[in-house]
């Protein structure tokens, strides 16, 4: 009774969240990087709930839904679903043999869940509802690749009397370190177990072969908003020590992709600019890629990686990706997400973005960085099998 009680005031507290925020839902329904994901979530259009399925994963964006990979593919006797909550997230996803759809916002979830069998949720996606509701309706609730960054860890804390019931509806904790099972314990999880980062083990390939020019590459990805003008005044500086030095600028979301070109204009001027979109060759001094799905492929023609997403409070990016390449790696101090997998990741720089002039110049003298280490899935893709 208690917990119906407290389910009751969830939904109660999230529908009047939810009305609060209807007119900026609305509002950023018209953005072109929500144009699919509020409709869909908030409001239901195109977003049926899953046919019969085996096994449901839920991941956010782009990376969690790149990570699952190695488990479907273990999995290819099963009816695979998959919920996202972003549009990377959502292309990602539709490139497996799966339903794929957009997770609704919690109060929907009552009208959207109908009987699953084993529902894995990926990373920190700890929406209470669907944990509750997927146990409630008779699935297995398992937490995949879980993890609590040293920075979130005293926020949870402070709310552990809501995760002590949220994590009671977890079947099994798979999380990625020592440190991640010791906090999930002290939130008062129980069933944990380290299985690592389930990253590494990824196919990490490139789809297509590029051309590198002449000179030292370097590819500054995944950048976010407040990183690129930083990024570009650093190798401006390097570029009086190495002039033959070139910079491919890879934005984390295609919607910046037009203010990102604009703020390369403004701020390097002198340098000739292209657009990887016009021509697809990497000619001129800084060439801004425009288009999705290429970042490995430049990483393997690249001679240094300044991973994005680290030098403002983002949390950090896949550092295995460029390591993967052979890339030397330069990233900021603020990598609290991707803490874990750094670990396993040799000859990283970690600097602020004053810093990268200097790192790019110390980059000359390391070796190239590289992967040490690797993790077995076997024990969760048969917990997953299991009857």
């Amino acid at each position: 009774m208690r917990n119906v009680v407290f389910d009751l005031f969830y939904t109660f507290t999230a529908a009047l969240l939810y009305a609060v925020a209807f007119p900026l839902l609305i509002l950023f329904s018209f953005k072109k990087k929500y144009r699919e994901s509020i409709p869909a979530r908030f409001f239901g259009i195109k977003n049926p709930p899953f046919q019969s399925h085996d096994i449901w994963f839920h991941v956010c964006s782009l990376g969690e839904a790149k990570a699952i990979a190695p488990i479907v593919e273990k999995l290819r006797d099963k009816r695979i679903a998959i919920s996202v909550i972003t549009h990377t997230g959502y292309a990602a996803a539709s490139a497996y043999a799966a339903q794929v759809r957009y997770l609704p916002y919690e109060i929907w979830l009552w009208f959207w869940i109908e009987r699953p069998k084993t529902v894995v949720v990926l990373e920190a996606e700890f929406w209470y509802l669907l944990f509750r509701l997927a146990r409630t309706r008779g699935a297995r609730v398992i937490a995949l690749n879980a993890r609590i960054s040293d920075r979130s860890f005293p926020k949870y804390y402070r709310m552990r009397w809501f995760y002590r019931i949220l994590l009671r509806q977890c079947d099994r904790i798979f999380c990625q370190s020592n440190e991640d099972m010791v906090r999930f314990i002290a939130l008062g999880a129980t069933n944990v177990e380290v299985v690592g980062n389930i990253k590494l083990a990824q196919k990490i390939i490139s789809s297509k072969t590029y051309t590198k020019p002449e000179g030292l590459l370097i590819v500054a990805a995944s950048t976010h908003e407040g990183e690129e003008e930083g990024i570009l005044r650093a190798f401006m500086a390097y570029r009086e020590t190495n002039p033959s030095a070139k910079l491919l600028v890879v934005p984390r979301h295609p919607e910046r992709f037009g203010k990102v070109g604009e703020l390369i204009e403004r701020v390097a001027p002198a340098m000739s600019v292209e657009r990887w979109s016009d021509s697809q060759t990497i000619g001129a001094d800084i060439t801004l890629i425009d288009a999705m799905g290429e970042l490995n492929n430049l990483y393997a023609i690249s001679d240094v990686a300044i991973l994005g997403g680290a030098f403002a409070p983002i949390g950090g990016h896949n550092p295995l990706e460029p390591a993967h390449f052979g890339c030397k790696i330069i990233t900021g101090e603020q990598m609290f997400l991707q803490r874990e997998l750094f670990k396993y990741v040799s000859h990283v720089q970690f600097v602020g973005l004053d810093g990268i002039a200097e790192a790019l110049i110390h980059a000359e003298e390391l070796p190239p960085s590289q992967v040490n280490g690797s993790v077995d899935l076997q024990r969760v893709s048969d917990y997953l099998t299991e009857k």
